[in-house]
């Protein structure tokens, strides 16, 4: 583009008589693409820190459409929106891909956690897109390039999980201008993490949403009591008899947030069975769920929808 536009320039300064007056010369910085980063971020940056922001930023956009692709909104084979109306299923999907080589979840609820605990967490589920779409011979490769990708920062042992945890959503919430399409339940410090999409949102889906929670309390206490057996057990080194009871001790403050997230604000919000208006746009439905839902600085803003 650069070549191209002075090229123009050079003939209209030919054609002109403008050799004296103008240069056909174009900055970089002046070819508006956003694949060129020299537009895109501009400032004082060398060439290898803008391509890295721009390799980061492209890793953010192929991490963004596997997770529509695991919704249902986007697939693998057929392109542009499938599932885009209110209310749509995965009996829609499979109407229009009836064999979809990555399938979409099942009930539209998607844990974000700090581990596997579930067969459809997140980054497993990322995982298995990585190894449908580019195939098994170069996974591990694809996988650490995506990860030294996401990791503009260069942090120690950054990896997937990482990225999903304490960035995901923002970049969402920003890439959508603050108007999510997928909303993130997370209790109050973010131990419980479960995306939905909302054109999928049905009023059943906070109870979905519940069993999340309940199943992965069970599990947490399940772990924790093995934990407190290592802690107690004869055969056990000191050291990780010290491990295992932090660990007993952390957990314990985990089920306590999750046992309040239920009963003051997941389990009464299931009980509602509450119904929304896509009409009505994203900041009026998002306000209905309150505390449920991760908060969004200046969603309340004064300005339209």
């Amino acid at each position: 583009m650069q070549r191209l536009e002075e090229e123009n320039n050079r003939i209209f300064i030919d054609a002109y008589g403008l050799q004296d007056e103008l240069k056909p010369d174009v900055p970089l910085n002046e070819i508006t693409l956003t694949c060129n980063p020299y537009y895109r971020y501009g400032g004082d940056k060398t060439k290898e820190e803008l391509e890295a922001l721009l390799l980061a930023d492209t890793m953010r956009e192929l991490v963004s459409y596997a997770v529509g692709c695991m919704f249902g909104r986007y697939s693998l084979d057929k392109p542009g929106l499938i599932l885009a109306n209110q209310g749509e299923t995965l009996a829609d999907y499979l109407a229009q891909v009836p064999q979809p080589s990555f399938l979409p979840d099942e009930d539209n609820v998607i844990p974000l956690l700090d581990d596997d605990w579930f067969p459809d967490d997140i980054t497993l589920r990322f995982r298995q897109f990585l190894r449908v779409a580019f195939g098994d011979a170069h996974y591990e490769d694809n996988l650490v390039f995506c990860e030294q990708a996401l990791n503009v920062k260069s942090k120690r042992n950054y990896s997937l999980r990482d990225y999903f945890l304490s960035e995901f959503y923002t970049d969402h919430i920003k890439r959508y201008k603050k108007r999510p399409i997928y909303w993130l339940f997370s209790s109050p410090k973010g131990s419980f993490n479960a995306l939905i999409y909302l054109h999928r949102y049905r009023p059943d889906s906070v109870s979905v949403v519940l069993k999340y929670l309940r199943d992965y309390r069970e599990k947490l206490s399940t772990e924790k009591e093995r934990q407190a057996a290592v802690s107690i057990n004869s055969t056990t080194s000191q050291g990780d008899k010290t491990r295992a009871l932090k660990e007993v001790d952390r957990l314990a403050k985990v089920l306590a947030e999750l046992t309040d997230y239920e009963r003051d604000v997941l389990y009464p919000l299931a009980t509602e069975q509450k119904a929304i208006d896509l009409d009505e746009g994203v900041k009026v439905n998002y306000s209905k769920f309150g505390s449920a839902l991760k908060k969004i600085p200046g969603l309340d803003a004064k300005d339209e929808d």
